[in-house]
């Protein structure tokens, strides 16, 4: 064995390369001058192989020897030590992997992500991708303070991002919760720094919720002139509560015109819950006068560049400003809030509006069977919401509120 002496003296003579001392048993102290390396020669499967065990003086020669008897042992098992070594670096390398905020992230998310919609899970990730793991994604999530949190939020917010600063905080703080619980975080820093960022009003879509008005735009819908694609949209779009992209990915095999109704699946809606639609006389009339047209494909309201895509994502919006229709006036998620608005003041119970517009409940279990609860209402207030939305149409007196209540 090398005596300790001679490995702190040891030196590359001058005109070579570099020095091999042998310890005994395969194993040797490599010396170059960049620093001194143990290595380990063996045979193994009919090969010769060497194993890097470390490096003088963080290993010594003590520890050196230990790591050369483990290697032999493992041999007289046939187990080939520097797989071993693979396997051992690959596992930390995975274990460091892990427990970094992007790690931790993507793990979170993978639980996260089964009751969001898919288009909805994409954009979390893409706004954590995009805002968060450049600056915190290789960070230890335990190394990661309050402060550093707070530069990454601003930096959103600098750019004028406020309310995108504001949901990112939110998923970084379900990112940390779900730290704690699961690797032995301490804290969510981000609890630490409420109320930095600048509140700001909730943005609400601009809607039209008067019903003279409401009658004015059913005027102008009717009077449209445009695809005949586009104008089914736009008229079924009063009619159904449904979100624009629930409109524009709306498919055939989604409506039941036996039962006279919608049902979307659960990984369609935006909180991943079966949504049943009561179809009114008039909305079945709009998707039958165009099924001769679009029938044969998969979508209701196709693209007109090819029936495998449906209409672009702002298709509705750009229909109403060219119906005179301004942002700040009507929007094509307005018609939700249009509806809301306008059904109460007819007095129709909030608990019908509310499942009909699939707005989650806090109660899980209530939660799972949504999609049938108040059905048989649901069908006579969607009836009377066309019949009213017809009415204010044709210039018809505006039906009064106990009216439209008692047929619901």
């Amino acid at each position: 064995m090398l005596p300790d002496v001679k490995i702190r003296a040891a030196k590359v003579p001058e005109g070579r390369k570099q020095l091999k001392l042998t310890d005994g048993e395969g194993l040797y102290l490599l010396v170059l001058k960049s620093g001194k390396y143990w290595r380990f020669d063996y045979r193994y499967g009919g090969k010769r192989k060497t194993l890097a065990i470390g490096v003088y003086p963080d290993m010594s020669a003590k520890l050196a020897r230990k790591a050369k008897t483990q290697a032999r042992e493992l041999l007289a098992e046939g187990i080939d030590p520097s797989q071993v070594k693979k396997q051992e670096e690959a596992r930390k390398t995975a274990e460091s992997q892990a427990s970094t905020f992007e790690g931790v992230a993507r793990e979170w998310f993978a639980s996260y992500s089964k009751d969001l919609s898919e288009a909805y899970a994409a954009k979390v990730m893409t706004s954590l991708e995009q805002n968060v793991f450049p600056w915190l994604g290789d960070l230890p999530i335990k190394s990661i303070k309050a402060s550093m949190v707070l530069d990454t939020l601003k930096r959103i917010a600098d750019r004028g991002a406020e309310e995108t600063a504001r949901r990112v905080k939110a998923l970084c703080s379900q990112i940390f919760c779900y730290g704690v619980i699961h690797h032995e975080l301490e804290i969510d820093p981000t609890t630490m720094i409420k109320g930095f960022l600048k509140h700001k009003k909730r943005r609400h879509y601009a809607c039209i919720t008067e019903p003279r008005k409401a009658g004015e735009l059913m005027r102008a819908i009717q009077g449209f002139e445009g695809t005949y694609v586009v104008k089914a949209a736009l008229m079924l779009t009063p009619y159904v509560f449904l979100r624009p992209g629930e409109i524009r990915h709306l498919e055939w095999k989604e409506i039941d015109f036996e039962n006279k109704q919608i049902k979307i699946a659960a990984e369609k809606m935006k909180m991943r819950q079966v949504h049943i639609v009561p179809l009114s006389n008039q909305a079945v009339a709009i998707l039958k006068d165009i099924q001769p047209l679009t029938g044969n494909g998969r979508y209701v309201f196709p693209s007109i560049r090819t029936n495998k895509q449906p209409i672009s994502n702002n298709t509705i919006n750009v229909t109403l400003r060219r119906l005179g229709y301004d942002k700040h006036t009507m929007t094509a998620h307005g018609f939700r809030a249009m509806a809301s608005t306008l059904l109460h003041e007819l007095g129709f119970n909030s608990d019908f509006i509310e499942r009909q517009l699939a707005h989650k409940e806090g109660n899980a279990i209530k939660e799972a069977y949504n999609h049938a609860r108040h059905l048989p209402e649901r069908v006579k207030m969607m009836q009377s919401w066309a019949d009213y939305l017809d009415s204010l149409r044709d210039g018809a007196q505006v039906i009064p509120f106990y009216s439209v209540q008692s047929t619901a």
